[in-house]
């Protein structure tokens, strides 16, 4: 017969009930997915339409600095494209629990105010591992053939990071806006960001002012150092495009280092 732990839930660390309720809110928005099956279907819909459409409609009219298929050139674009989007979901799910009074139940229980935002996050990086796997099935159906390997892993790893780092700042802003509709407007932030990045044209192809302004951007870096590791390098003459490797992974470390204290103490405010 197994035994039953029946030692009172006060002996048990913080550490143990932090997981535990982090845990609990990730099985939550996974349970939400499976319930609505719409959603989750346009959230791995939308990446698919965005590299058929970006593919087929760019793909005969650009040309890649140095020579090469644009195709190669697109893709890692593509795929940072999609991870920076993804705070807008984050933050539509934020505030949709938030007007539904759901962030009202979770403040009135004994678990971590962390735990809330930590789970959110968690839920957020399972889903963008399946955006990017549908994405690069249909990447390769359309021809892109990547370097295989460990680089291959490190790029997908890239991705993921920087959807972490976005993910805090979803959830800020999910916390700070006042209805859905209004998260819905992001999307007139997040555009100029992905638009203004080395995913479609090399930052050297715009007017100078504009290309800084690209190598400087997150994305850019993500999107840079996931081309390296997919075997499709492309050469930049500023110090932040020939380090992207290092820049895509110090961006999300001062990203989160930012917005991940922001959308907890955001959190601790609502619970006052």
């Amino acid at each position: 017969m197994t035994a039953v732990d029946l030692s009172p839930p006060s002996t048990r660390g913080r550490t143990y009930w932090l997981l535990a309720d982090c845990w609990n809110i990730v099985r939550r928005g996974l349970t939400h997915y499976r319930r609505q099956p719409v959603n989750i279907a346009w959230q791995l819909g939308f990446p698919i339409l965005s590299v058929l459409l970006y593919g087929y409609v760019f793909g005969s009219a650009m040309k890649v600095p140095g020579g090469g298929d644009y195709t190669d050139y697109l893709m890692p674009g593509m795929f940072a494209m999609t991870m920076a989007f993804g705070f807008i979901n984050t933050a539509t799910l934020v505030v949709y629990d938030s007007t539904k009074g759901v962030i009202d139940r979770f403040r009135s229980m004994p678990m971590a105010s962390s735990a809330v935002v930590a789970g959110r996050g968690v839920t957020d990086l399972i889903a963008a591992c399946a955006e990017l796997a549908i994405m690069m099935l249909t990447a390769l159906a359309m021809g892109w053939r990547p370097d295989g390997g460990l680089g291959f892993l490190a790029a997908f790893g890239l991705l993921l990071w920087l959807r972490f780092a976005l993910i805090w700042i979803g959830v800020w802003l999910g916390l700070l806006v006042p209805n859905p509709e209004a998260a819905g407007g992001l999307f007139a932030v997040a555009f100029p960001l992905t638009m203004i990045s080395s995913i479609f044209v090399a930052p050297q192809d715009m007017p100078d002012w504009l290309g800084w302004v690209a190598v400087w951007n997150p994305i850019s870096s993500t999107a840079a150092a996931t081309r390296e590791l997919f075997g499709t390098p492309v050469s930049g003459d500023t110090w932040v495009e020939q380090h992207a490797l290092l820049m895509a992974g110090v961006w999300p470390v001062i990203l989160t280092l930012v917005f991940l204290p922001l959308a907890v103490r955001r959190f601790r405010k609502l619970s006052r």
